[in-house]
């Protein structure tokens, strides 16, 4: 029986519900969850709702028991002011660095229960991690991103670029703090759970230990209301291109924007995604750029169905499940090695070097010529998340952690 420690809901709160379906959830520790009374109390209002309101209804799932769930809301309203105000003086690695310290100090005071193991997620996991070892209990933590120090280094060379983008990344000694709670971390954990290459890759080159490290791809479910593909993309002139996620520097966004320029009357791009907080440019739109807001997972199929083709030139990730869910929308996948994407270059997608606008716009010609490439991608693109779904990665996981546990 496992106690799961999460922060925020990532991929809607996949890994605590794979872990209740298989009978293996005590408990999950969370910040802000939306309780099913809440949900239905405002269920028809929801829709007109502001966008803040509705992301949080989106906080829940109904796979998981709410007697097994135990929220800090009061904490994750003071982790979220503390990310959205933060600055130059008071940068967000330190709302990171506190929001680990005190989620890990909650949920110790709550107790595991009778939980025989733990799972925990990077930055957020290091005190429960040493509670629980002390306590005899197996301990896994998951590295849901490339290493801090990995990620420092290359968004250091993209604001020497991308001058006026980003603040300046001078020397943070939070972020210098966070990669020493990973490198922490990972010494505490029997098991550390790494959804790509790139990230196991990244832990080696920190020095860490690499032999405890498995790589475990994730997966994806349907998104609500997701059509068929109707081939859209053979019957139009201009050639359809989505990226989702936050606008700024990690997700390539500069290259992005390049790309649109190049391929004016050739192509329309759709980016859809906040500015990243503490950024400096808010990219404007143009006659073939569409810049929208982030909205809920709920509403982003709309998007999907508009793609002919999706974008994604992030310089740092730990698996982007956006590319996985493009992939389920039948959509050929443009990114980056260190995207940790599944996607195979030349069959369901490319793969082109960071920092390459030139590779971006010549694979988009390319498929904006070849409607029927485009066809055969988006075809192999569907066949290729039918081995990533959302079941697959429960039973992944679960074989991941049996084989270390019954050696531990």
């Amino acid at each position: 029986m496992f106690v799961v420690a999460q922060l925020g809901a990532r991929m809607h709160y996949a890994v605590p519900r794979i872990l209740s379906q298989g009978g293996m959830l005590e408990r999950l520790y969370t910040d802000l969850y939306a309780p099913r009374t809440v949900r239905s109390a405002l269920r028809v209002s929801s829709r007109f709702a502001p966008r803040g309101l509705r992301r949080w209804l989106a906080r829940a799932s109904e796979q998981i028991p709410e007697n097994k769930i135990t929220s800090f809301p009061l904490m994750g309203l003071e982790y979220y002011l503390r990310q959205k105000f933060s600055d130059a003086t008071r940068p967000v690695s330190a709302a990171y660095l506190w929001a680990g310290r005190e989620f890990c100090r909650l949920v110790i005071g709550k107790g595991l229960l009778d939980a025989q193991a733990v799972y925990t997620f990077n930055s957020a996991g290091l005190e429960l991690l040493h509670h629980a070892r002390a306590n005899g209990l197996f301990a896994v933590m998951e590295q849901t991103i490339a290493p801090a120090a990995i990620e420092e280094d290359l968004l250091r060379a993209e604001t020497v670029d991308h001058s006026g983008w980003e603040p300046a990344r001078v020397h943070d000694r939070y972020r210098a703090q966070l990669a020493e709670r990973e490198r922490a971390e990972w010494e505490s954990a029997h098991l550390i759970l790494c959804a790509s290459e790139f990230v196991r890759d990244g832990i080696n080159k920190c020095g860490g230990p690499v032999e405890r490290c498995c790589v475990v791809p994730y997966g994806v479910e349907s998104l609500p209301g997701a059509p068929p593909r109707n081939g859209r993309g053979s019957g139009h002139r201009t050639l359809c291109v989505l990226t989702v996620g936050a606008v700024g520097l990690r997700k390539g966004t500069p290259y992005v924007l390049a790309a649109a320029r190049s391929l004016r009357g050739r192509a329309e791009f759709r980016v859809v995604g906040d500015a990243k907080a503490g950024g400096y440019i808010r990219p404007t739109p143009s006659d073939n750029l569409m810049l929208l807001r982030s909205v809920p997972r709920s509403e982003i199929q709309v998007h999907y169905d508009w793609a002919d083709v999706f974008l994604l030139p992030s310089i740092c990730e730990g698996s982007a499940t956006v590319c996985y869910e493009a992939l389920a929308a039948g959509l050929p996948v443009i990114t980056t090695p260190n995207s940790g994407s599944i996607v195979r270059d030349g069959i369901d997608g490319y793969i082109v070097p960071i920092r390459s606008c030139e590779a971006i716009v010549e694979r988009l010609e390319r498929l904006a010529s070849d409607r029927d490439l485009l066809a055969s991608m988006s075809k192999k693109a569907r066949e290729r998340s039918a081995e990533y779904t959302i079941e697959k990665y429960g039973e992944r996981l679960l074989a991941a952690i049996a084989r270390v546990w019954q050696n531990a």
